[in-house]
């Protein structure tokens, strides 16, 4: 059993609350876990990088360090979107359809919007991907598998909220033939080179040393995820350095692409609407927040920022199964009374 007053002790150079959050929640992980950690408020960011060695919880700087970030990937692509219709490329209303060289099975319609705010009807994922393959379960999912599912497959259930990573990757793939380019060629331009974000990126072959090897819950290593067409949906990679940078920017109202991505587009219940990817929720003050997580073979996730009061919290993590505590630190660190301090 780890000593939580050593463990907490280990970590001396941060704040004693936010050690003992931090300890409280990963206490548990296995061996080789490492979080990475960003909180900004008052226009600073603080970075708080652990590892578990043999036990034991260390303080480490891994906040240039790449890590998988699984469905935070949906906000990008939604911020994609976003910034295509900012730029009168594309109607939020616009079909899909008219990308396509095929007619959708039945003649169904869809839109971009419902595509980025999950009400287009479309399953999780897509009937003909091969699941079998757990290890690595998008690497060959392409265009033929695609173009087979629309055409043949194709069936949504009622247009209400219903996450879909297939809907997400979906449209990645449909922005990328609206125009005419690649989607990895997309993200770069309007989001990594806009925002300055030069660690984050699309596949992690030859990212060496950058890249945090992901592990699964009990800690045995795992091999990293690869996307083709459905990347949209959760193939990015990128470092809580990246993402703070991200986050800033949406304090920014200049950045009307992203202020659109916040901008509520459906009522999913009393306590959560959905924007354009984002998840918009309230904190216990009352004031909406947006957050969105991830979660990929060897990884978790969890980012949440109000940009009203230009605050943010971003955690990284190199374990899966994981999200509820990520999630729960996320929240726990979000709430702290003194984010709210002026």
């Amino acid at each position: 059993m780890m000593n939580a007053v050593l463990a907490v002790n280990a970590l001396h150079n941060y704040p004693k609350e936010i050690a003992e959050i931090i300890f409280s929640k990963s206490k548990n992980f296995p061996n080789n876990t490492q979080l990475s950690i960003a909180i900004i408020q008052n226009g600073k960011t603080a970075y708080y990088g652990i590892i578990k060695e043999n036990d034991s919880i260390k303080p480490i700087e891994n906040q240039n360090k790449v890590f998988e970030i699984g469905s935070i990937t949906k906000v990008f692509t939604s911020s994609v979107l976003a910034s295509l219709v900012e730029d009168k490329k594309i109607g939020l209303a616009d079909e899909i359809n008219a990308f396509y060289p095929f007619a959708l099975k039945d003649n169904v319609k869809i839109s971009f919007e419902s595509l980025a705010n999950h009400t287009s009807g479309l399953p999780r994922l897509p009937e003909n991907l091969d699941l079998t393959n757990a290890i690595n379960p998008y690497k060959n999912y392409g265009k033929t598998e695609i173009a087979e599912y629309l055409k043949n497959r194709l069936k949504l259930n009622s247009k209400t909220y219903s996450y879909s990573n297939l809907g997400a990757g979906l449209l990645g793939y449909t922005l990328a033939l609206s125009q005419k380019k690649s989607f990895q060629t997309l993200l770069q331009k309007k989001i990594f080179d806009k925002y300055k974000m030069k660690n984050s990126f699309t596949s992690s072959y030859h990212l060496e040393d950058k890249l945090v090897r992901g592990l699964d819950k009990d800690g045995k290593s795992v091999s990293n995820w690869d996307f083709d067409v459905l990347l949209g949906g959760g193939g990015i990679l990128s470092t809580t350095e990246d993402l703070a940078k991200f986050a800033i920017a949406q304090f920014n109202p200049k950045n009307k692409e992203l202020s659109l991505t916040r901008k509520p587009t459906f009522d999913i219940d009393e306590n959560m609407k959905i924007g354009l990817g984002w998840h918009i929720l309230k904190s216990e003050s009352g004031k909406n927040f947006v957050w969105h997580n991830g979660g990929t073979g060897g990884y978790s996730s969890s980012m949440a920022v109000d940009a009203e009061e230009k605050t943010a919290v971003i955690i990284l993590s190199n374990v899966s199964g994981i999200n509820n505590d990520i999630d729960g630190l996320c929240f726990e660190l979000f709430a702290m009374r003194y984010l709210r301090e002026k």
